[in-house]
């Protein structure tokens, strides 16, 4: 019985180890996304005011 708990253990704390890591990696994931274009509302804004 001892042996099925200590077995138990392992396998939660291994699972929980590889959770944390996942998690982690997954934060630190940098979207490389094209960059997002004005639109042409704020274009024609941007013109008047350099005027």
């Amino acid at each position: 019985m001892t042996t099925v708990l200590i077995i138990c253990v392992i396998i939660v704390l291994v699972v929980l180890l590889l959770t944390i890591l996942t998690t982690n990696k997954a934060y630190n994931y940098e979207h490389k996304i094209d960059p997002v274009d004005p639109m042409p509302e704020e274009k024609e804004q941007g013109k008047e005011k350099d005027s």
